[in-house]
């Protein structure tokens, strides 16, 4: 991909109602020269301008198979396209270059019906959106009288919140609760990669007391949307209230940027996340994820909920911080 190319396929992906933050060309830089991943951008063109494109991974794990990936270290990122033929077109191209590097599947996220030879999975992953108030008091009237309360005790202790553009006080706390999640957390290059490749449309909010960062989140700015994506925080924060300030926090930091939906992403069916978004007011959107299996009979299950890994995250949340960041880089570049 020239710069040439680059410009155009975000020019693309800019004119598209259904483009995405995932679906922008840094991407690619990110999985190469964060990770080393080798990446198939493909297109497809109509007069010779673009009515498709498809960013690709390829991911080669020894302990999670050989796949392609569209798009990796992201929620959505599927196949973009103008028209069905265009669709169908971009998706058979993805297909063949799968056979051709004999990988065991062909992953497309949060993507529509890729064809009758793929299989989709529709019940792992629900995601969370809503309106975002102009008005600060008509913004707390949107969430649900209970989690208001929380948001309104949160606010009278004092606590403070600052804007930062870059991951220093973020990257600690992110690395801790992903260890006491049982998860390798991605390394501090990778975000520090993320403001290099977006700028300003990515963006940290920090939630002090007394001075003391307690929690934060990292969040992309697309269009007229704000999307939190990477979140970080101390044990007391939820006696604090914390997590609750730093979301309402950053709705009123949306505002100020122009948007006007605050997309709380995607979590797994069923789970403590899933219900916190619930809790704020947000109704579940089903997430469908496309598989062209290739190599492999059964459709991937790298996720935490998995039983194989019940050992693994109980001895990961064992580790010392310094011991887990000190490997997780090794095994986080796999988990895309």
């Amino acid at each position: 991909m020239t710069p040439a190319h680059a410009l155009e396929w975000d020019q693309f992906v800019d004119g598209h109602a259904n483009a995405t933050f995932f679906h922008r060309s840094g991407w690619r830089d990110i999985a190469q020269d964060v990770f080393g991943h080798r990446t198939h951008y493909l297109d497809v063109r109509r007069d010779g301008a673009l009515s498709a494109v498809l960013p690709l991974v390829e991911i080669k794990s020894r302990l999670f198979g050989h796949a392609l990936i569209s798009n990796a270290f992201c929620v959505g990122g599927g196949p973009l396209a103008n028209d069905e033929v265009s669709l169908a077109e971009v998706v058979g191209q993805a297909e063949r270059l799968g056979r051709s590097l004999a990988v065991d599947y062909v992953e497309l996220r949060d993507a529509p019906a890729a064809g009758p030879n793929w299989l989709a999975r529709d019940n792992l992953y629900a995601g969370f959106e809503g309106p975002i108030a102009a008005s600060e008091e008509e913004n707390l009237k949107q969430i649900p009288r209970k989690q208001r309360a929380v948001v309104r005790k949160a606010l009278d202790r004092g606590l403070t919140t600052s804007i930062d553009m870059g991951p220093e006080s973020f990257f600690d706390l992110y690395a801790r609760t992903m260890r006491d999640h049982g998860t390798p957390a991605l390394p501090r290059r990778y975000f520090e990669q993320l403001f290099a490749v977006f700028g300003a449309d990515c963006e940290i909010l920090t939630v002090s007391s007394e001075g003391r960062p307690v929690s934060s989140v990292l969040s992309y700015f697309f269009r007229d949307r704000v999307l939190p994506y990477y979140t970080g925080s101390r044990l007391e924060a939820r006696t604090l209230g914390a997590n609750d300030l730093m979301y309402w926090a950053l709705m009123r930091r949306a505002v100020e940027r122009g948007c006007t939906v605050f997309d709380f992403g995607r979590s797994k069916v069923g789970t403590g996340p899933y219900s916190f978004k619930r809790n704020w007011g947000f109704e579940p959107r089903p997430i469908a994820h496309q598989y062209r299996l290739l190599g492999r009979k059964t459709l991937p299950d790298v996720n935490p909920n998995n039983p194989r890994y019940a050992l693994l995250i109980q001895a990961w949340r064992r580790l010392p911080i310094p011991v887990a960041n000190a490997i997780s880089p090794m095994l986080s570049r796999s988990l895309a």
